[in-house]
């Protein structure tokens, strides 16, 4: 097969794209695909809430380089300050002071390239780790985890798609909105299928999302969740704009119930297994068809 990485994303939390990603990992478990399913939501990875039986292989440190001031050097210049985007050099000129905020520091360098009296040097700082956890079809579960306390998780994801580099299918459940964390997860997207629900903000982060997609370049399709709730609003949108719409998951008590058991539709009821295996035979349809 040609290998695909799809981007299961949404322009706000709680729409269902965890629904749709474990699911669909799950229906694919039988298919003989060599897959691996991406937790990108650092912040809070729960995909391994559904998915217990899979075997911890690994752990891997992802770290960044952060700038130490040693102030017996400092001429209190306020050059690296002024060259920090991220505003995590904290200056003074009276009285002189200067302080590096770790949290904010996103490792870039600058600060390093702005001194010129040798007073930055850099340390190692723990930003969190990518687990991975392997299943008997050879698939793996690859998780994306923060430490607390840090707010910036793009290099987490950065390396938790790296580390799915050898799979033919690679499924990426993205963080929530349309900021830093979704666009660094989509932009390793070949396909990006975007969960929204048919109310008013739904269809608002949608357009949102797709806005951005479409800017990037990156073909995409629709699932509504929950879609006999709301309005028609989004399914109209859809039409209008000739975005494909994927599928339609209804108001269910019973996915409702699984998800709250951290168990899986697929794995309770046949036919969601057939619905979100032909999901993906949709999927790569309209990728084939984008190529």
């Amino acid at each position: 097969m040609t290998p695909i990485t799809i981007a299961i994303a949404s322009g706000k939390g709680g729409t269902g794209k965890t629904f749709i990603s474990t699911n669909l990992f799950n229906a694919l478990q039988g298919s003989g695909l060599n897959m691996a399913l991406v937790d990108c939501d650092a912040e809070a990875p729960n995909d391994r809430e559904f998915f217990r039986e899979g075997m911890l292989q690994g752990t891997r440190a992802v770290t960044q380089r952060v700038p130490v001031i040693d102030k017996s050097k400092c001429t209190y210049c306020g050059k690296c300050d002024e060259y920090c985007n991220f505003n995590a050099i904290f200056f003074l000129e009276e009285p002189p002071t200067i302080e590096v905020l770790e949290e904010l520091c996103h490792g870039c360098g600058a600060c390093s390239v702005a001194c010129e009296y040798g007073a930055i040097s850099e340390k190692e700082d723990l930003l969190g780790h990518v687990n991975r956890y392997c299943f008997r079809t050879g698939n793996e579960l690859i998780e994306g985890r923060m430490e607390v306390g840090v707010h910036v998780s793009v290099e987490i994801i950065k390396a938790a798609i790296k580390a799915a580099d050898t799979f033919d299918l690679v499924l990426l459940d993205s963080p929530p909105g349309t900021g830093c964390p979704f666009i660094q997860t989509v932009y390793k997207a070949d396909y990006v299928v975007l969960v929204t629900e048919p109310t008013p903000f739904g269809l608002s982060d949608l357009k949102q999302s797709l806005a951005i997609l479409k800017e990037m370049g990156i073909p995409c399709g629709v699932i509504i969740n929950r879609a006999d709730m709301g309005s028609d609003d989004a399914r109209n949108y859809l039409k209008q704009e000739n975005i494909p719409l994927l599928m339609s998951v209804p108001f269910d008590r019973e996915i409702a119930v699984a998800y709250s058991k951290g168990e899986l539709v697929t794995n309770l009821n046949d036919d969601w297994m057939v619905k979100f295996t032909e999901l993906y035979h949709a999927i790569n349809k309209q990728f084939e068809a984008e190529i």
